[in-house]
């Protein structure tokens, strides 16, 4: 028994050609090899036929696989044989090679396995979609940041509804403590938007002694206009300016206060302007203490001492913070002023202003509680024309920053007499008759300028 396994099957030598000039025959059962001696016959050694792969036997290697062996191949020495001495194996059969173990595979490395993050489930059990004990719940500082953001954007809310609802309810409720009287009309029809503003003041309130009108009167007249476009001018027109009063005849202008109220006053300053009045603005002269107290007082300047028993007015040559009851005495003095009366209206208009500029103050918007104060210390004071509103009052306080800013133009009228006795009447301002007309319709269409002014 062989362990060659194809030992019993019959093998053929593959055809090889005869070498030039030499003889061969074939041996049996082996290839052909050439004779020994003949002439021209080489004495190369034979090549060996690769032996047939036999078929793998269960347990070998798969194919393209390397077996390893530890066996050294044997070494031939030139006479044929090996080099240890052994039996040479026939050549013309075919060995088969032992069948031997597979080396060991070396173990594959993984790289570990990546286990997540547990999180300690959140207090009372994890929370889910069913509730707080669901899977897939959120997490309680996820919870917590939610709430967190719900609750600030809930008090950002309210404050918007605050910034929002104070201003509407601020303007409701002044506009229902505004005291209205009938003071326009529509006789003329004038572009833009005029305001006249009058200071009233009672005898007992006066402050002032040698005048003989009785009643109540205005001390201050002023014409606020805004035209459509243009300049925007505030003209003081004296209180002793000489005038026709519709129904009464000539006389003092702020003699129609006294005479027929508001509406006849309205008349006056439309026949000797020739302007529509759109708004009338009455200022109870005893509300402008109240009035500067409420906006924290304001600075007021004046270039001479005064000491005026009069009007109780003692003033250092400067400019000086004056409070309600100091600014009220600085609108009402006279005699001590040089210009009289022409002065005075100068002075008045300074003290409106000062109050003016206070109340447009952007920081007033974030203090409420002196807003209510103002509102009600102003509105106090104040009786408009019916119509007039919380909104028209706030528009005239832009219009009249806007007449004293350094676009705008504020004075008096030309003056052709400032001691116009026409009898009966006392000392009157007379206007230049052929001045004033142009002048006012200057103002009127907006075109006025400084230089159309009085000069004192």
């Amino acid at each position: 028994m062989t362990d060659d396994p194809f030992a019993d099957e019959p093998r053929r030598a593959p055809g090889r050609r005869p070498r030039s000039g030499g003889k061969s025959r074939a041996r049996e059962g082996g290839s052909a090899r050439p004779i020994s001696g003949d002439p021209g016959t080489s004495s190369e050694p034979p090549r060996q036929v690769p032996p047939r792969k036999p078929a793998a036997p269960a347990g070998a290697p798969a194919a393209g696989q390397v077996r390893r062996t530890s066996a050294r191949p044997p070494s031939f020495s030139p006479g044929g044989k090996p080099a240890d001495g052994a039996a040479r194996p026939p050549v013309d059969r075919t060995r088969a090679m032992p069948v031997s173990e597979a080396p060991p595979a070396r173990p594959v490395r993984h790289a570990p396995a990546v286990t997540p993050e547990r999180h300690a489930p959140p207090p009372g059990g994890p929370r889910g979609p069913g509730g707080s004990s669901g899977p897939g719940g959120p997490s309680g500082p996820s919870r917590r940041r939610r709430v967190r953001r719900r609750r600030i954007l809930t008090v950002v809310a309210l404050l918007l509804v605050l910034v929002l609802a104070w201003p509407i309810g601020l303007l409701v409720w002044a506009n229902s403590q505004i005291n209205h009287v009938a003071a326009t009309n529509d006789d003329l029809s004038t572009d833009g938007t005029t305001y006249l503003l009058a200071g009233s003041d009672s005898r007992e309130d006066s402050g002032l002694t040698g005048d003989t009108t009785g009643g109540e009167r205005t001390d201050t007249i002023i014409l606020l206009t805004a035209p459509p476009s243009g300049t925007a001018s505030l003209i003081s027109i004296p209180r002793d300016t000489f005038v026709d009063i519709p129904g009464y005849g000539p006389n003092k202008i702020n003699a129609a206060y006294a005479y027929g109220g508001p509406g006849l006053l309205v008349d006056s300053v439309q026949t000797l302007t020739g302007i529509e009045v759109d708004h009338y603005v009455e200022i109870g002269m005893g509300g402008v203490a109240d009035v500067v107290d409420a906006v924290g007082g304001v600075e007021l300047c004046l270039d001479y001492d005064v000491d005026d028993p009069d009007s109780d007015l003692v003033w250092e040559a400067g400019c000086h913070m004056a409070d309600g009851d100091t600014a009220l005495a600085f609108a009402r003095m006279r005699k001590a002023d040089p210009l009289g009366d022409i002065g005075r209206t100068q002075r008045q208009q300074q003290v409106i202003s000062a109050v003016s500029d206070a109340v447009v103050d952007p920081s007033l918007a974030f203090r409420p509680g002196e807003q209510v104060r103002l509102i009600s210390a102003g509105l106090g004071a104040l009786q408009v024309s019916e119509g007039t509103g919380i909104i028209d009052l706030g528009q005239m306080a832009l219009a009249f920053r806007n007449a004293t800013g350094p676009d705008g133009v504020r004075g008096t009228p030309p003056v052709a007499n400032l001691d116009y006795r026409p009898g009966g009447v006392g000392s009157t301002v007379l206007l230049d008759p052929d001045l004033a007309p142009v002048f006012f319709e200057a103002v009127a269409d907006g075109t006025v300028t400084e230089d159309d002014l009085q000069e004192y």
